[in-house]
């Protein structure tokens, strides 16, 4: 996707969001800070981004990448403007009829009656065919 004559790129990003460049034949993802550092446009590059917690409002995060010509000359950018949505899975953890948000009994399951911790039926059987 990237500029007819692009040979490098740039990312910058707000403080919200997190950026890895995975280049082909590395293991090992080499994480982007939000400086001016260029990389060389190579088939097979990977540009991975992610946010460890939710948004405050829409569209308060953002990543930006800046291509380049030969000799550094910039030709376009392209940006993606992101909202981090929160997701919780609260349980009745101690088995009372109460979804409490902090029950100490998350962190561990005991069986029986005076047992305590989330018990999660699965449905694994075919809906449809």
């Amino acid at each position: 996707a990237a500029p007819a004559g692009a040979v490098a790129f740039g990312v910058k990003h707000t403080e919200g969001v997190s950026v890895d460049l995975l280049f082909r034949g590395r293991t090992e993802p080499e994480a982007v800070s939000g400086s001016s550092t260029r990389w060389p446009l190579d088939e097979g590059t990977v540009l991975r981004f992610s946010m460890s917690r939710a948004s405050s409002e829409v569209n308060d995060n953002k990543v930006t990448v800046s291509f380049y010509a030969e000799g550094g000359k910039p030709i376009n950018q392209a940006g993606v403007f992101l909202t981090g949505i929160g997701i919780s899975l609260d349980v009745d953890a101690d088995r009372d009829g109460v979804v409490e948000k902090n029950s100490p009994n998350k962190a561990s399951w005991a069986w029986g009656p005076e047992g305590h911790g989330a018990i999660l039926l699965v449905s694994c059987d075919k809906e449809f065919p």
